[in-house]
C-alpha cells in the first residue's frame, strides 16, 4: 500500500507540475506536452518508490532483518545510498509506459468530453 500511495501521489503531483512547467516554456496544451509531462511523472514516481520497493524485497527475502529500520540501516551502511535504486531501470520500464498512457489518454478524454458548463 505504501508503494502504491507513493507512486500515485508522485504521478499526480509531478504530472501537473511538469505540465505547467512545460507549458510555461512556450509549448501548447498538446500531445507533446502531455507525453513529456507524463514521462517526467513516471520517472519521478519510480524514483520515489524504488527505495521502498528495495527495502520491502529485502525484508521479504530473508530472516536477517526484523524491521524496515534494520533493512534501511543495513543497506545504507553496507552498500551505500545508491543501493536503494538497484533495479531502477526495470522498475522504470514497467511503470513509465503505464504512466504515459494513463495521462495521454486522460488528456485526450478531457478534450473529447469537456466538463459541462
Amino acid at each position: 500500500a505504501v508503494v502504491s500511495t507513493q507512486s500515485t501521489g508522485g504521478q499526480v503531483a509531478c504530472y501537473d507540475q511538469a505540465k505547467q512547467t512545460v507549458m510555461g516554456l512556450g509549448m501548447g496544451d498538446n500531445m507533446a506536452t502531455h507525453f513529456l509531462s507524463s514521462f517526467v511523472a513516471g520517472t519521478v514516481a519510480t524514483a520515489l518508490t524504488q527505495p521502498v520497493d528495495v527495502m520491502k524485497t529485502r525484508l521479504m527475502q530473508g530472516t536477517q532483518y526484523n524491521s524496515i529500520v534494520t533493512v534501511f540501516t543495513a543497506i545504507l551502511r553496507t552498500e551505500g545510498p545508491m543501493a536503494f535504486y538497484k533495479g531502477f531501470v526495470p522498475a522504470w520500464v514497467r511503470l513509465s509506459p503505464q504512466t504515459i498512457l494513463t495521462w495521454v489518454f486522460l488528456e485526450r478524454l478531457r478534450i473529447l468530453f469537456p466538463p459541462a458548463a
